[in-house]
């Protein structure tokens, strides 16, 4: 017979076993997500960052946490927000936009952080180099900085006759003085004139589009690599067409909106790059041992409901160039 005390004793040992078990249970790893866009806006992007996880081995909710932080196109937040990703030690920050990648390097020299930029993240200060990063970064960086001037050859190629073009940017951007430098260049070279405009919250959209009519500009280029106007890529494409501002952004959200044209790199494989280097760092390999991927491939969306609603006949070779065109 088993006296009552030992009974007891027994049945408080047997309700310890799961507790124990689930103490020496590893603690599900969290990552921290920054980016200085809109959920809403990035939803596709986040998607293919999910996707790029799973690739590595992990699931959200599964086996990884992720904490998100948006700053919702106030850049001057994003410091506040990587350092409390910091504070809640989360295993690796996911810097999924130039100004949060800036941000959270500025806030932790320890804690690995994956970017994701449309920059040089070598002329950022984000990496010594592209092939032995150093340091606590690696990332993915993608071709939209670089193919921006080529977006005013091709409105130019379109409007072969005109001499007046406008660029939009957000001169909060931390690529607002490149981005204008170089489509300067080009514009020079193609003697044209280029009318630099500014938007650095969404409430300044309808003023730039109104602008850039006003100005006659035969078309407006929409700068690159900003989350600000990623987050509102469908937003800036409606506006176009009601303003009748022949347009050309980045992604294809933008042209299926009623923006003419758009060309640019694949977010959504850019994103999924970057996730799958998250999932290898919370795996155990060292930012400073994988080398910054580049992302190059581009394409060009041409929407021809536009194109016609705006009175413009687009070229033949152009038009036989895209890569989709909408009708």
């Amino acid at each position: 017979m088993i006296r009552r005390r030992e009974f007891i004793t027994l049945i408080g040992c047997v309700a310890a076993w799961p507790l124990a078990a689930r103490a020496q249970q590893p603690a599900m790893p969290v990552l921290g997500f920054l980016n200085g866009g809109t959920a809403e806006g990035y939803a596709p992007m986040v998607a293919a960052f999910r996707q790029g996880l799973n690739e590595a081995g992990y699931v959200e909710g599964r086996n990884v946490a992720i904490e998100y932080r948006w700053a919702e196109g106030h850049y001057d937040r994003l410091p506040a927000l990587a350092a409390d990703l910091v504070q809640q030690k989360v295993t690796v920050i996911a810097a999924t936009s130039t100004p949060a990648a800036l941000a959270a390097k500025a806030a932790t020299s320890t804690v690995p952080i994956v970017f994701t930029t449309g920059g040089d993240p070598i002329k950022l200060g984000l990496v010594a180099s592209l092939g032995r990063p150093g340091g606590n970064l690696t990332g993915v960086t993608t071709l939209n900085v670089e193919v921006g001037p080529k977006r005013l050859e091709l409105a130019r190629e379109l409007f072969p006759g005109a001499t007046t073009f406008a660029l939009l940017v957000n001169p909060a951007s931390p690529l607002a003085a490149t981005v204008s430098k170089d489509l300067q260049a080009v514009a020079d070279t193609l003697g044209v004139r280029l009318h630099v405009l500014h938007a650095s919250t969404e409430a300044d959209f309808e003023a730039a589009f109104a602008t850039a009519a006003q100005l006659r500009a035969a078309a407006l280029v929409i700068s690159t690599a900003d989350p600000l106007f990623n987050s509102h890529a469908a937003q800036l494409g409606a506006l176009a067409l009601r303003h009748s501002v022949p347009a050309i952004y980045q992604y294809r959200e933008f042209a299926a909106a009623g923006g003419l044209m758009s060309y640019g790199g694949y977010a959504t494989d850019t994103y999924r790059l970057g996730g799958v280097y998250t999932g290898r760092i919370l795996k155990g390999e060292k930012p400073a041992d994988l080398p910054v991927q580049q992302a190059t491939k581009v394409e060009l969306i041409i929407n021809l409901k536009t194109a016609k609603a705006l009175g413009i006949t687009v070229p033949v070779p152009l038009s036989g160039r895209a890569d989709e065109l909408i009708e």
